[in-house]
């Protein structure tokens, strides 16, 4: 898998806690989006690990193009 499969065009609003650990989908497999479920096993791609220095709602990509991983940048108004 060269480029990742695009979940949805919109981010999802998720509730993150400071300090723990998270692991976002990057391939756009994943049965628990925007997080990962292990679904990228066999494909050269792997979950973005990630903390967050507050506890706030985020805005987490969902098309898997954003240069912010794992936050939206607004790639998907340009696909």
């Amino acid at each position: 898998m060269k480029l990742p499969k695009i979940h949805q065009k919109e981010p999802s609003k998720i509730e993150l806690k400071k300090g723990k650990n998270y692991a976002w989908c990057s391939c756009g497999l994943s049965k628990r989006q925007p997080l990962c479920d292990g679904s990228h096993q066999g494909t050269d791609m792997s979950p973005t690990i990630f903390k967050v220095e507050e506890t706030k709602e985020y805005y987490l990509c969902n098309c898997k193009h954003t240069k912010k991983h794992p936050f939206c940048d607004g790639s998907h108004s340009k696909i």
